[in-house]
Parts: structure tokens; C-alpha cells; sequence
């Protein structure tokens, strides 16, 4: 199976010479080697083809339920009673539930399979959107929100992105890792933009054909669910070339042989990121406008759909940067000039002058996404990719987790706009940093 489009298009020509080296072999049997010393067969190298496109297809569809879901979660709640500062406690407590359960799976994946821990990634995502869907009591959708994945802010939340991460780069070269990550972060951008506009719309249409608010964003939330199940089955067709060979070597605490070090400086600095981003993250931004401007549910959906379109789209310019000057100068120079934007939108004194600036930071706030998942990636050892990607991950996670619940309160007062200067003061110190 082919993965079509200029997405992949050196990755299958590679598959194509290495069917010439096989047809070319004195001996049919003879085993093509990867860039990591591994030995693969022919039909290997095109289950390899199959499992990247596969891994791109749960991308979107993830983000595709977590981009609908951010758009109507917060109203959602709301519609079922909670204060403003209960709702920014649980969307916290969700944040640091998906933190723990994302540690222990993603610093046990490359030992006990990659495969396996995806799959119960999916499990614990149907789990906490049925929940959500089927109970109002505010202990119930807590406790599901600890245990389960549910995504406050439309972004990657769980094991999933730290292991598919790993995944690809084990399969494709060491120079095409940038630009396959800089497609994997616009396929993310794309499915998170469709389902921005998806939730928005099914909520605006179902109340426009008489349902009430609470009950049309319930159909979002039952659709969460559904793509948790669709994933489960698309994580088990995965083949055996996403999993790692040396899952057998001696190992310290949280799966890493030697990189200790690096992992810690590169989580403390993410960490920090994700705190600042934590008082601006997409389920809070759309409850902002709403309170701010009396924006729809609708319209929000069509804002966040522009936004991480122009989101994804940059990350194919990000590739192209990193080329020429380097990954960390990519980070750091696309990422200054988009805080100073986020610190604009709340000076905006119109709705759509707010929407303007808060488009034009989209289209340079995600150029270090790439570029950073790229970099953590090249630094340490193959078989440490999935602790890796999951400390820097929890590390992420640890940091959004705890703005939310001193964002959420201050949206229902008139110190509103606060978030996005601390966002954006915070993010620039990361920058510096």
C-alpha cells in the first residue's frame, strides 16, 4: 500500500529502488538494511508504507475529534451548571489525569509495544466520551476526565502523539524526519481546522432545527466517542515495523539509557510553554469571544476551522526554514513575533479586528512544532523515542495543566484579557530562554 500525494513522495521512491535491489539480488531472500541497522524484507518495506499512512489517518482523525470537541466543550459544561471556576478546575484536573496515564504508557511502549499502547490510548478516549455524553454529575465527568483522554484545547493530549512520533521516525530517514513531521503537524492542523468547523456547525444546526444547546453539544461529545472507536480498530491494523527491536536493552527510570540530561533542560523549557498556553488554549479563547463579543457557536467554529488551517499550512514553511538555518533558530525566531500578536488580540477594540490579529499569529504561532518534535527526536537514541517524546510530552501537559484553572475564573470578571498577557509574556521568556 502506497502513501499517495507529495506527502511521501521520496519515501516511495525509496520503496520502489529497494524492489529494484531485491528483483537485482543473487538471492531473493537477501534483507535490505534502514539507517538503523535493522533488517527488512520486501514485504516489510511496503507494510512500512502501509503503517505511515495509517499513522497520518489516526492523526487526523484524533484531531479531527479534538478540534469539534474544544469548540463546545466549555459551553457544554456550562449548559450543565458548573461555575466558571469549576470548569477551569476540571479542564486542569483533566490536563494532569491525561499527564500520569500518558507517562506510564508512552516510558513502557517501546518495551511492551507500540501497537498495544495506542490501542489503549484509544480505549481510555472512548471511555471519557461516553461518559461525557451519557452522565451530568459533576464527580462522574471528573473522575472520567482524570482517567480518561479528553483534549480541553483542541491540541494532542494522551500517549498518542508520543508514540506515533517515535513510530515515524524509526521508519524514515534521518533527512526527510523534518519534513514528514512538518506534514504530520499539517495533517494534525487540517483534521484539528475541519473539526473546529464541525462541532461549531453540528451545534449551530441542531439548535436551528430546535434542539436545545445542551443536548446539541452532547451530539459533539457522542462523536468523540465514535472516533475513539474508529481509532482503536485503525491502531490495530499497525504492523510490525512501528515497534522497536532493541525494546530488550538494560534501562534507567522512565525508558532512557543515557539521555537524561537533555530530555530534563528540553522538558523544563516545554513546560513552561505550555503553562503560558494553558491561559489561552482553544476551549477558553472561544469562551472569550463569546462572553467578549457575543460570538456564536457557530461562528467560533469558522474562526478556530481559518485558524489552524493557516496553523498547518506554516509548518510546511517551517521545514523549509529548518533546512537553512537550523532547527532551534526556527523555534525561536517564528515563535517571538507570534506572543507579541497574542498579547494584541484583547487591545483589539472590534470582534473582527481581534479575529484579524488572532489569524495572523496562527500563521507562525505552530512553525516550532515541527521543527521541536524533530529535534527532541534526533537527540536521543532510537530505542529511548517513545520516553522521549512522552516526558517532553508529560512535561507539556504538566505545564497546560495548571493555567486553565487560574484562566477559566478570570473570563467571567473584567479582568478577562488577563490571560492573554500572561500567555503571552510567559511564551516570549520561554523564547529568550
Amino acid at each position: 500500500m502506497w502513501v499517495r500525494g507529495p506527502l511521501l513522495r521520496s519515501f516511495n521512491e525509496r520503496l520502489v529502488e529497494s524492489s529494484r535491489v531485491m528483483k537485482n539480488s543473487a538471492h531473493p531472500a537477501e534483507r535490505l538494511r534502514s539507517r538503523h541497522g535493522i533488517e527488512y524484507s520486501l514485504g516489510t518495506m511496503n507494510e512500512i508504507g502501509r503503517d505511515v499512512g495509517l499513522l497520518f489517518l489516526t492523526r487526523a482523525i484524533r484531531l479531527f475529534a479534538y478540534g469539534s470537541l474544544a469548540v463546545v466543550l466549555v459551553l457544554y459544561l456550562a449548559e450543565l451548571g458548573m461555575s466558571e471556576a469549576r470548569i477551569g478546575a476540571l479542564l486542569s484536573l483533566t490536563l494532569l489525569g491525561d499527564t500520569a496515564i500518558s507517562l506510564w504508557i508512552t516510558t513502557r511502549a517501546d518495551e511492551l509495544g507500540r501497537r498495544r499502547m495506542l490501542m489503549f490510548g484509544a480505549g481510555l478516549m472512548i471511555l471519557a466520551g461516553a461518559v461525557f455524553a451519557a452522565s451530568r454529575d459533576p464527580t462522574v465527568l471528573l473522575a472520567a476526565a482524570i482517567i480518561g483522554v479528553i483534549s480541553p484545547g483542541g491540541n494532542e493530549v494522551g500517549p498518542f502523539l508520543s508514540i506515533e512520533q517515535a513510530a515515524l521516525a524509526h521508519v524514515v530517514g534521518d533527512g526527510d524526519r523534518t519534513r514528514v513531521f512538518a506534514w504530520y503537524q499539517l495533517t494534525g492542523s487540517f483534521a484539528m481546522a475541519t473539526g473546529s468547523l464541525a462541532g461549531g456547525g453540528i451545534a449551530g444546526l441542531l439548535q436551528s432545527l430546535g434542539a436545545a444547546p445542551l443536548e446539541s453539544y452532547r451530539a459533539v461529545v457522542m462523536l468523540y466517542a465514535a472516533s475513539g472507536t474508529l481509532l482503536l480498530w485503525l491502531f490495530h491494523r499497525l504492523g510490525r515495523a512501528v515497534e522497536v527491536r532493541n525494546a530488550g536493552v538494560a534501562r534507567r527510570r522512565f525508558g532512557l539509557v543515557r539521555s537524561h540530561r537533555i530530555v530534563a533542560s528540553l522538558s523544563a523549557l516545554f513546560a513552561l510553554d505550555s503553562f503560558a498556553g494553558g491561559f489561552v488554549v482553544q476551549s477558553l479563547v472561544a469562551y472569550w469571544f463569546h462572553v467578549r463579543h457575543g460570538v456564536a457557536a457557530g461562528s467560533l467554529g469558522a474562526i478556530f476551522f481559518g485558524a489552524n488551517l493557516l496553523a498547518g499550512l506554516s509548518s510546511l514553511v517551517a521545514a523549509r526554514i529548518a533546512a537553512r538555518i537550523g532547527l532551534l533558530r526556527t523555534m525561536v525566531f517564528t515563535h517571538l513575533p507570534s506572543n507579541v500578536l497574542l498579547i494584541l488580540v484583547p487591545l483589539m477594540p472590534t470582534a473582527s479586528a481581534a479575529i484579524a490579529v488572532l489569524l495572523v499569529r496562527f500563521c507562525i504561532s505552530q512553525m516550532d512544532v515541527p521543527t521541536r518534535q524533530s529535534y527532541t527526536m534526533g537527540v536521543v537514541l532510537p530505542e529511548e523515542r517513545s520516553a522521549a517524546a512522552g516526558i517532553t510530552g508529560v512535561a507539556r501537559t504538566t505545564g497546560a495543566a495548571l493555567s486553565p484553572m487560574l484562566a477559566a475564573p478570570l473570563l467571567g470578571t473584567p479582568w478577562l484579557n488577563l490571560p492573554f498577557f500572561l500567555a503571552g509574556g510567559l511564551k516570549i521568556l520561554y523564547d529568550l530562554l
